[in-house]
């Protein structure tokens, strides 16, 4: 039997907060997943991982770069687009498949799930979750857009890191062509990543599938036991994660909540009993999730 979690003692040994989860997921009749960029963090995708930053830009490292948060850094077109293109290619373009995204994958397994997520890297579609299952609010890597916005089209980045990345130059940290930087192909004036920075953003590839999401919570009966599993969602943009996830906990009568943040796992005291406050990687509680389970001891009868 596990323990009552309480709002303001979070659990911080993965394996005794693995017990809870594996009996709420079991009990589920329906998983939502949320994630921040804590998830990819733990998932080997750091921002502030100065090692990777100063592997993948010496040049921009030594101007001084310590994180890949660059909104609001001034850089002339030809470092800007040295920096996106080797910056998308490496966290939305690598082929390879991430074992911590596929955990979960396989923790959830047939399970009637959803995915919403603020993360704009596809390392949930990439890693095993259906992509018409997954709402990306914040947009994605694999997009962009007019900078005006002339049209509310938006365009494959895939093309477009692969120009650049040709004439990318890694001892300047430059585009060394000044004929591939991107404009708008409709109107002539500059793009970028089609994720929300401002109020330009384009927000059309994402509605659908917002729509579709609150279809499917719209169709959950109040019986129906909703499973919440957050992941390292913090408090850069708390109206995307972790204010709707308590939302619905605090509105669904069998919605339970398990909020995965080493140094923000704290929860609501109205939710006491039915959220899971769990101050460790995700990383390490996904692992506890999925290792081998002892087999059960002999009973003993008299």
């Amino acid at each position: 039997m596990s323990a009552t979690p309480t709002p303001h003692v979070p659990v911080t040994d993965p394996d005794a907060a693995a017990e809870t989860v594996r009996d709420w997921l079991k009990s589920a009749d329906r998983v939502l997943v949320t994630a921040g960029a804590g998830l990819s963090a733990a998932a080997g995708y750091d921002y502030g991982d100065t090692v990777r930053l100063k592997e993948l830009f010496p040049a921009l490292y030594g101007m001084g770069l310590r994180s890949r948060y660059i909104v609001g850094v001034q850089l002339p077109p030809a470092l800007w687009w040295g920096y996106w293109a080797v910056h998308i290619d490496d966290i939305r373009y690598s082929p390879h498949p991430n074992p911590l995204y596929r955990k979960l994958r396989e923790l959830i397994g047939d399970k009637d799930h959803w995915v919403m997520t603020s993360n704009v890297d596809a390392l949930f579609a990439r890693n095993g979750f259906a992509p018409e299952r997954i709402f990306t609010p914040q947009g994605n890597y694999g997009r962009y857009q007019c900078t005006v916005p002339c049209t509310r089209t938006t365009w494959d980045s895939r093309p477009l890191v692969r120009d650049l990345l040709a004439a990318y130059d890694p001892a300047t940290g430059a585009v060394t062509d000044p004929a591939v930087l991107p404009h708008c192909p409709n109107c002539g004036e500059d793009v970028e990543i089609n994720v929300r920075i401002g109020p330009e953003f384009i927000d059309d590839p994402y509605l659908p599938a917002g729509h579709h999401l609150q279809q499917w919570l719209g169709e959950a009966g109040t019986d129906t036991r909703l499973l919440i599993l957050e992941f390292g969602a913090g408090f850069n943009t708390p109206t995307v994660i972790r204010a709707p996830g308590e939302h619905l906990t605090r509105h669904l009568p069998n919605a339970r909540l398990v909020r995965v943040n080493p140094t923000h796992p704290d929860i609501p005291s109205d939710l006491m009993g039915r959220a899971l406050p769990v101050a460790a990687g995700a990383d390490h509680l996904l692992d506890a999730l999925t290792a081998p389970q002892a087999p059960a001891g002999p009973t003993v009868t008299s």
